[in-house]
């Protein structure tokens, strides 16, 4: 089972940037697909991004797009989501997720799919 920690997230102004960074131990990384899900207050949890086994392909959610870029290193194990152009509605606890081994064929959205998940890391925009 694969093991997640996130960090890098903070408070910062609207129109600023942060890169959350994910770090797994305890599984074959490379075999995984990856996601960054987030969960406003009061709301459910979201599908932000995610990112194939080998990093050839990336999925984000219509809101983030343009803005928001996945990228994942293999021979470090960590997965990351920049985040430039931030705004108030991105406010959220973002979490790591890694999908099943047979799941990681296909992107997907679905929070289904991921059986692994992280602690969360807080990002709060201000306007």
């Amino acid at each position: 089972q694969v093991q997640l920690v996130e960090s890098g997230g903070g408070l910062v102004q609207a129109g600023g940037s942060l890169k959350l960074s994910c770090a797994a131990s305890g599984g074959t990384f490379s075999t995984n697909a990856m996601a960054w899900f987030r969960q406003g207050s009061g709301k459910d949890r979201e599908f932000v991004a995610a990112i194939s086994r080998d990093g050839g392909q990336t999925y984000y959610v219509d809101s983030v797009k343009g803005r928001f870029t996945i990228s994942r290193d293999n021979a470090k194990n960590t997965v990351d989501l920049q985040m430039n152009g931030l705004k108030p509605e991105d406010t959220a606890v973002y979490y790591c997720a890694a999908a099943t081994a047979y799941y990681s064929v296909v992107l997907s959205s679905a929070a289904g799919r991921y059986n692994a998940w992280g602690q969360g890391t807080q990002v709060t925009v201000s306007s």
